[in-house]
């Protein structure tokens, strides 16, 4: 493990060699049931696709509580809005090109205008989808839930922080939305690295440049950082993993220690986690940055690894903007 990792956080030992893959929907699925476990409130609630989201773990172990939609993702949501009324703690939970997608009007009206205390699960998110192509490839779910008010906004790094924090937000009397992603990711965390909603977690410590990054791009943000360390560049990590409420608090620390930061995301550059920390820096601590993100396209099908290095959402297209934003600091 790299001297510069921070041992607060209790990272995996092989981060840099052989990580563990898993996929981060499955840590939703073992998080929901352990929320289930805890709270007779919670109930699921989907729409045709429990094996992929992962909640057949939740229908097994409490089938009286669990909701079959079929594919009518408004009327999930509105159920799902009337559920929290009647004091139940539902996740509502499709692919995210649906779920926000098709029901983003009774999201901000019946969910958070209402102030309901719903749980939206956004599965197969980003481009990372892969063969399914540009109508599954959810790019633009975080743009679109950022903006409505009262609602909270998660993208979890992986397998761990997916299952931390689906148990965390079922605690919480608030509107939520979640992102995951279906392939196959690194487990960075473990069972005792620390999850708090609205808390941006340092990583790795660093003095030139930061890298804010959330869900699958955290990984990628590592090992672009440890291949610059061997040239002399010491980047900061920052694993983003609460969108809104956002972290200012650390973004601006290291905007002022580090004087330059690069944003990566799998999702457009437009509305996401990238404009999130610049509306931070630019009122707060103006520094130079540079953004890995889908820039303003539609994706394609493909295998997920190739997409992800084709649009340079990988540790390769990183370091590149690393060095750029180096150069204008």
């Amino acid at each position: 493990m790299s001297k510069s990792l921070n041992k607060k956080f209790h990272l995996a030992e092989n981060i840099f060699d052989s990580p563990d893959q898993v996929p981060a929907r499955n840590g939703y699925g073992e998080g929901v049931v352990e929320a289930g476990k805890a709270d007779d409130n919670v109930v699921v609630l989907c729409c045709d696709l429990t094996e992929s989201t992962r909640n057949a773990d939740f229908k097994e172990a409490f089938p009286n509580r669990f909701i079959e939609i079929g594919i009518a993702e408004q009327n999930m949501a509105g159920i799902g809005a009337g559920l929290a009324f009647a004091g139940k703690v539902p996740f509502i939970s499709s692919y995210a090109t649906f779920n926000p997608g098709r029901n983003w009007d009774q999201i901000r009206v019946s969910i958070c205008y209402s102030m309901a205390n719903v749980k939206i699960m956004g599965a197969h998110a980003g481009i990372s989808v892969g063969p399914d192509g540009a109508t599954h490839q959810a790019m633009e779910d975080i743009a679109i839930t950022r903006c409505l008010p009262n609602l909270t906004v998660i993208v979890p790094t992986d397998y761990w922080e997916t299952k931390k924090a689906a148990i965390a937000i079922a605690k919480i009397d608030s509107p939520v939305y979640m992102r995951f992603g279906r392939e196959k990711i690194p487990v960075i965390t473990t069972e005792k690295t620390p999850f708090q909603i609205g808390r941006a977690d340092t990583f790795r410590n660093g003095k030139d440049v930061t890298v804010v990054a959330c869900g699958s791009l955290v990984y990628e943000a590592l090992v672009a950082a440890e291949k610059l360390s061997k040239s002399g560049i010491d980047v900061r990590v920052i694993n983003c993993h609460t969108i809104k409420p956002i972290d200012e608090k650390t973004i601006i620390k290291a905007a002022n220690e580090t004087g330059a930061i690069v944003t990566a995301e799998e999702h457009q550059v437009h509305g996401g986690l990238g404009n999130a920390v610049a509306e931070v820096v630019a009122k707060n601590s103006p520094v130079p940055m540079e953004y890995v993100a889908m820039m303003d396209r539609f994706g394609e099908s493909g295998e997920p690894n190739e997409l992800m290095q084709k649009f340079g959402l990988d540790s390769k297209g990183i370091v590149s903007a690393i060095e750029k934003v180096l150069k204008r600091k």
